[in-house]
């Protein structure tokens, strides 16, 4: 039987980009040459394990990461596959891997709390859930080039997902989760605000307190209008630059990260 490709790979732990992006990367290349074909077999994790000396969590993490780019699928029980991008749903897709991989940067995040909360009547007003509907709550700090950029705070409904776990969210890309169970982006609603950060925050993101940022607000909902996303996060201003291009047809927005 012919070696998958992806087995024949090298990464290198001397290297300043993460081995899952490494990963990411030969996935990637053998998927836009034409060496993986729409709907072959990905190697499986433990193959990848083996082969390439890495840990689940590190497999895990890139298949998830190509998966919030829509160029893997997987299907349970039978495994990883390259995907049809023709066959992608209609809506919003946002990655922040992808934002910051297409800059030619290294993405990471890091996990720094995870709970299950009752919702606030302000939450519950934002996210125009019912009253006591519990939430989950994970803060991230998203990283460039090993840096810290965003300090980011999502909220779920639990009822979209009742069993995800602390260990799902440090391994796999939430939105890929959401997509197995019918859940997919349709349109956001975002808001930018220019703050400073106070001590605590500022401590994460590795800059002094009552430096600039930027706080973005953003809800996120399903094609038929429900909100089961709500994100509040804080964008260092010194790294991050917001530009609008404004014509006849409409309106373009860009974020430049340094």
């Amino acid at each position: 039987m012919e070696l998958n490709p992806i087995l024949a790979g090298k990464l290198s732990l001397n290297s300043d980009i993460p081995l899952y992006a490494q990963l990411v990367g030969i996935i990637k290349r053998h998927i836009s040459s034409g060496t993986l074909a729409v709907g072959d077999l990905l190697p499986s994790e433990a193959e990848l394990c083996r082969s390439l000396d890495i840990s689940r969590n590190t497999v895990r993490q890139a298949i998830g990461d190509l998966e919030d780019e829509g160029l893997v699928v997987r299907k349970r029980g039978k495994g990883t596959f390259v995907a049809d991008p023709s066959t992608n749903r209609r809506g919003v897709r946002y990655s922040f891997t992808t934002e910051v991989s297409s800059l030619g940067k290294v993405p990471s995040s890091t996990l720094v709390d995870f709970d299950l909360i009752e919702a606030d009547s302000e939450l519950c007003r934002k996210m125009e859930l019912k009253e006591n509907t519990c939430v989950y709550c994970f803060t991230r700090i998203r990283n460039v080039d090993g840096q810290p950029l965003i300090l980011e705070t999502s909220y779920y409904p639990q009822f979209i997902y009742p069993n995800l776990t602390r260990e799902m969210v440090q391994t796999h890309s939430f939105y890929s989760l959401l997509y197995h169970v019918g859940i997919t982006p349709f349109s956001a609603d975002d808001s930018y605000e220019a703050v400073t950060l106070d001590a605590q925050r500022a401590a994460l993101l590795d800059v002094q307190p009552d430096s600039s940022a930027f706080y973005h607000q953003r809800r996120t909902k399903t094609e038929d209008g429900r909100i089961y996303e709500y994100t509040c996060s804080y964008i260092r201003g010194d790294r991050v630059q917001l530009d609008v291009h404004m014509q006849k047809t409409g309106m373009t927005f860009v974020r430049t990260i340094d």
